[in-house]
């Protein structure tokens, strides 16, 4: 797993020069807290399934180009429960197009399976990738907001495999003729952004 944090505007520009021809990015944000409206967001996440980039904004670095990406409509942008970061990502101004949640095809997947359909748990049953969240309790308002080569290593281990994840749920929703039924659960939980229908 590459990983780079891009904290300079030539360390922007090396990281969008490797992930601005993606068709597809995993994303994730880190935030302090699960109200859009009185949080903060701490950073920002990209992969495209191999070179991984943090930009930190709780370390005073500006979106900048970054939000271009977000918004480019060739780029599908991968989340796992899109309508949280969405949301985050709305009140700061940023616009994001071509979304596809994992979380939301992983309901549609398990429907009355009873299996949750948790990050940790979808990337362990598609891949055995054990997840460890023990760093996300840092995020709190004593955090000093500098990002440690542990608390990028965790960021990232939840965007890397989002691509991967994205094609096996595709392949898994067109096998099992669930792809109208995704598309219906993505405008219903994101109406304000252009849902990737996985066609």
């Amino acid at each position: 797993m590459e990983i780079f944090v891009a904290r300079t505007d030539e360390e922007a520009e090396h990281a969008l020069a490797r992930i601005r021809n993606a068709d597809a990015l995993g994303c994730d944000t880190e935030t302090s807290g699960l109200s859009a409206k009185y949080g903060r967001l701490f950073s920002i996440q990209f992969s495209d399934g191999k070179f991984n980039v943090l930009v930190p904004l709780s370390e005073g670095v500006g979106l900048g180009p970054f939000a271009e990406i977000l918004a480019d409509e060739r780029i599908v942008k991968i989340f796992h429960n899109a309508k949280f970061d969405l949301d985050f990502l709305r009140e700061a101004g940023v616009k994001v197009h071509n979304v596809f949640d994992t979380m939301i095809a992983e309901k549609v997947l398990t429907r009355g399976a009873n299996q949750s359909a948790s990050l940790a748990e979808t990337l362990y049953r598609y891949f055995a990738v054990d997840l460890d969240k023990s760093q996300r309790a840092k995020f709190n308002r004593k955090w000093d907001g500098i990002w440690t080569e542990d608390l990028v290593d965790y960021a990232l281990s939840d965007v890397v495999h989002l691509p991967a994840l994205m094609r096996e749920q595709i392949d898994w929703l067109k096998k099992l003729d669930l792809t109208a039924d995704f598309t219906q659960q993505m405008e219903r939980v994101l109406p304000a952004n252009d849902a990737n229908l996985c066609e």
